[in-house]
């Protein structure tokens, strides 16, 4: 295994998580899930040995990272943390290029093999239109791509990323994770990265580690869904205690979005009325009355009218 966890205790200070038995190998995706607080970021910097484990072991290609120097974890864990300072005067293709430097001293010249993967990796995140803009101009969305095409370019085994898809849209975020799924089978690369956009994310990752109660689930993506129901089941906010949803028969996303119209707008119990979506058109049944409703503003309406 190339990234081994011992019974390890992780947090700063306090206990996190706690007595964390795991392993990622080459080759494999992970998603790190969990809410706010409960020690993702730090989880993260424990791995590159920026925060020391409060106890246990920390095992990087066999060898504990205590004994490995910061040059050769840098060399062997790209990384890419959300919130990252951005270099003063540079363009583009300067940052992703800066990935090439953890091999060489800071005054060599990149070889025509560098600059080419550089170009590579420029085309690959669909930034080719903007290689030479300077960091300052660029959407939030293509700086988060340029830091992740210098983690790219920095062709380490292992690549760590916090929140790679925050400020990207729908489709630049099934991009993203296209990539990185295709690093990980193509060329045995780990990836280990976090997300709160799960329900995509996990579409890509082959095992999930998720933090919960001070303690880390780990295994096949499908198995930690399948044993964790608060995953695929969120509570909603009980904005509407005195709402009772009506019997409303509709593919699940269309009945999910009228569920949340009817108790946003109305405080009572439409358990009366029922609604069936059909061919584009609600159906609103009323005691003996029935009428087709085509928008959600109409649906307010006859309620209206009804009560």
């Amino acid at each position: 295994m190339f990234l081994e966890l011992k019974n390890s205790t992780i947090g700063y200070k306090t206990k996190l998580i706690q007595e964390v038995t795991t392993s990622l190998d080459k080759g494999e995706i992970c998603l790190i899930i969990g809410n706010n607080g409960v020690g993702k970021t730090t989880l993260i910097k424990s791995l590159l040995h920026q925060i020391p484990l409060l106890s246990g072991e920390l095992l990087l290609n066999q060898q504990n990272i205590k004994a490995i120097s910061y040059q050769s974890i840098a060399e062997q864990i790209a990384v890419v943390f959300s919130k990252a300072q951005i270099p003063m005067h540079y363009t583009l293709k300067d940052l992703i290029s800066l990935g090439k430097y953890i091999h060489y001293p800071y005054y060599f010249e990149l070889n025509e093999k560098d600059r080419q993967e550089v170009e590579n990796i420029i085309e690959s995140l669909q930034l080719a239109a903007y290689k030479h803009f300077p960091l300052q101009k660029l959407s939030d969305g293509n700086l988060q791509k340029a830091f992740i095409g210098r983690a790219l370019a920095q062709n380490s085994p292992m690549i760590v990323l916090d929140e790679p898809t925050t400020h990207l849209d729908e489709e630049n975020k099934i991009m993203i994770l296209q990539l990185l799924r295709n690093l990980a089978k193509d060329q045995k690369k780990l990836i280990l990265f976090s997300s709160h956009d799960w329900r995509l994310a996990k579409e890509f990752a082959d095992k999930i580690w998720f933090i919960k109660d001070r303690r880390l689930f780990s295994g096949i993506t499908e198995e930690i869904l399948m044993h964790h129901e608060e995953l695929m089941n969120p509570k909603f906010f009980d904005i509407n205690p005195s709402f009772v949803s009506p019997p409303i028969l509709a593919p699940s996303l269309a009945k999910e979005m009228l569920q949340s119209f009817l108790r946003k707008n109305f405080k009572k119990d439409l358990s009366g009325i029922k609604f069936n979506f059909k061919d584009g058109f609600w159906e609103v049944q009323h005691h003996d009355s029935k009428e087709i409703c085509n928008s959600f503003k109409d649906i307010s309406d006859l309620i209206t009218k009804y009560h």
